[in-house]
């Protein structure tokens, strides 16, 4: 069971002025009343879900009275008064619980789960943890602006045992990140409390391992939250460091008003009650003659009308009304590139050096553009792709990090909600991962949901014929194809590599650029020395031909071109470049030419992006088809180690045999 409260509220030790101390008042009240209209309304069916915050009031609206409005904060659920404290208006909170157009997520997210960047709040997604990171990649957008600034996340108890969490301070505190990391410790999870979620005695102590401050206060006084942070924010925007503030509270009603609370006994709650922020704050002013009974029924009153008001906007606000269009092209922002021509001076370059020109150049040309991957600074990266460029473009922009990828993945979206460009190394394709959950849930979805697009670029070396086993082979491109807001491109040579990574890092949405380690420095051809892009979302023929065409990419496109020179087959290859989104007008305007068609791709055939390239073809394009569409793919199984295995689970060996099949169908 969660600790009974321990002494009382001492508003004592303050040398905050009258002005102040009525503003927090009044920052707390707000919040309050709205949560209890709310409930109301819930009861009534006019929202859909609630997670109370009530009895917290003080940690959210001491938090963020602390800071300057410029500096951004991370929200939770029950942080109500971080929006109402940043004087967010009340009829688009009340339109965004409702699912309406005036809601900051137009109907895509529900409750606190949006963005506000006018008013410097970015909500949570359910997952938690994320937004420690991306508060950790603000810190670092000031630090590296050299701006006196911080950024401010919170967490509940239970989010401190996930991975995010632990990873997020790392980073923080290894590279010295002004951010304040602040754990609401209520007492419980859902349901389980504080004794099943950790064994250590404070939270506050997880911060002593990784070489961080950290303080413990009473989450219900809000002089004391206002003080510390206040404090500390000052420390840290003249000397950066990350602090981890625990906050000891109770949570006064169900994780979110389903739940209830059966689970709570009723002597805790009593005690826990006796703490509510608000009513002992209100009795320490009215004893110090700061303020009135009639200030306060002349308060209440104010904000009671000031709420009504606003709900009738929302209420008279109509449905939502959207359109298939709309809502697919939502997920991207809207981008028309301005592609750079390939200039005639040309150089013999490798896949892995037209990679590094590639980013050289653009380095050269975007001063916030920041490098960031495992081993890459001194070391130049495991492949040497950036071999130099820390001696060239110094610490700061090309940075080794730790082996926490989930939260270098959230630094780039928080960075890049300051303006500033990044590329994240993935070491190998394999270990995304550990990064899965930023990616999918976190970088794919923010367009969509409230409009911001993560400028950034992961590279993903990729792909097996290496010898290298499960871990360091796999080609797991379809994992992202399948997730909207992803751009994917995968070039099979050096000019391609070198036009498609330029045009992605000009590209501000999130690209997964697949690169084959194979290809790496087996493959060689004269590339333009200049600064050109090429268009993502474009196929190129690899082979022109009439008796079939093979759709594929990346080293499939070296399998197919090779099988066919050899065999001096009349065949067209389509070289795809880009996954998502995949160029449906060549695929259409070759098959209506040739009438047969496969599809070759390294990974497992199962889930495979050939099956969705072989079932646009049949529903779109049947009439114009010879024969079946056939596909050619890796075993289902994982990628195994010795040479021989590994040869029996590509499918080089299975590619003539299928070909042929197509050809004589």
């Amino acid at each position: 069971m969660p600790a009974a409260p321990q002494g009382k509220l001492d508003y004592t030790k303050t040398r905050i002025s009258k002005s102040t101390l009525l503003e927090l008042y009044a920052a707390m009240l707000k919040p309050r009343m709205i949560e209890e209209k709310m409930l109301i309304l819930l009861r009534q069916g006019k929202i859909s879900k609630w997670f109370s915050g009530i009895g917290q009031e003080a940690i959210a609206v001491g938090c963020t009275v602390a800071l300057e409005e410029d500096e951004m904060i991370f929200p939770m659920h029950r942080n109500l008064g971080v929006f109402t404290s940043r004087n967010i208006p009340l009829h688009r909170l009340f339109c965004q619980w409702q699912g309406k157009a005036s809601g900051f997520t137009t109907g895509r997210d529900r409750s606190f789960h949006f963005g506000a960047p006018d008013y410097n709040v970015v909500g949570m997604i359910s997952h938690l943890g994320p937004q420690l990171s991306l508060s950790a990649g603000i810190a670092m957008a000031h630090k590296l602006k050299k701006q006196p600034k911080v950024s401010l996340a919170f967490t509940g108890e239970g989010g401190t045992s996930q991975g995010e969490f632990h990873e997020a301070l790392n980073v923080a505190a290894v590279w010295q990140l002004p951010s304040i990391f602040v754990i609401e410790n209520n007492g419980y999870g859902l349901s389980t409390p504080s004794e099943e979620q950790y064994n250590c005695k404070d939270l506050s102590d997880r911060a002593i391992g990784y070489g961080m401050k950290t303080a413990i206060i009473d989450g219900n006084n809000i002089v004391e939250v206002y003080q510390t942070i206040s404090k500390i924010a000052k420390q840290i925007r003249k000397k950066p460091e990350p602090w981890l503030i625990e906050c000891k509270t109770f949570r006064m009603r169900g994780h979110e008003e389903a739940s209830g609370t059966k689970y709570v006994a009723k002597k805790l709650m009593d005690a826990w009650a006796k703490k509510d922020p608000i009513a002992n704050f209100e009795k320490y002013l009215l004893k110090e003659k700061l303020i009135t009974k009639k200030y306060i029924t002349d308060l209440r009153s104010q904000i009671t009308e000031e709420i009504s008001s606003n709900l009738k906007i929302a209420f008279d606000e109509s449905q939502i009304d959207s359109s298939v269009d709309k809502e697919s092209q939502a997920i991207f922002q809207e981008y028309t590139p301005k592609l750079k021509e390939p200039g005639s001076r040309k150089k013999e370059m490798r896949m892995i050096d037209a990679i590094s020109d590639a980013l050289d150049q653009a380095m050269n040309k975007n001063k916030n553009l920041i490098l960031m991957g495992q081993d890459i600074a001194d070391y130049g990266g495991v492949f040497k792709i950036t071999d130099g460029f820390m001696e060239k473009y110094g610490r700061d922009r090309v940075r080794n990090t730790p082996l926490c990828e989930s939260a270098i993945i959230g630094i780039g979206i928080g960075l890049s909600l300051r303006g500033f460009k990044s590329m994240i190394e993935m070491q190998f394709a394999d270990f995304v991962t550990c990064g899965f959950n930023q990616i999918v849930n976190n970088a794919a979805k923010l367009h969509y949901r409230w409009g911001h697009a993560p400028d950034m670029v992961i590279r993903m070396p990729t792909g097996g014929s290496v010898g290298a086993g499960p871990f360091h082979s796999q080609t797991n491109e379809a994992w992202f194809t399948h997730t909207p807001g992803l751009k994917v491109v995968y070039p099979s040579n050096p000019i391609d590599a070198k036009g498609l990574l330029l045009a992605s890092l000009e590209d501000p949405n999130p690209v997964m650029f697949f690169e084959h380690k194979a290809l790496y420095r087996s493959t060689s051809e004269e590339v333009p020395t200049n600064y050109y892009t090429t268009e993502i979302g474009k196929a190129a023929f690899a082979n022109e031909g009439t008796e079939a065409t093979i759709i594929t990419y990346g080293l499939g496109v070296l399998w197919a071109k090779k099988l066919v020179e050899e065999k001096n087959l009349d065949v067209e290859i389509i070289d795809l470049r880009t996954l998502s989104p995949i160029d449906y007008d060549t695929i259409t305007a070759s098959i209506k030419k040739t009438n047969k068609a496969l599809v070759l791709h390294e990974d497992v055939m199962v889930g495979g992006l050939g099956g969705e390239i072989s079932a646009y073809i049949s529903e779109h394009l049947f009439e114009h088809l010879d024969a079946p569409v056939m596909r050619v793919a890796s075993l289902n199984t994982p990628v195994p180690f010795a040479k021989n295995l590994e040869n029996l689970f590509l499918p080089i060996e299975r590619l003539e045999s299928k070909l042929s099949e197509l050809l004589d169908y």
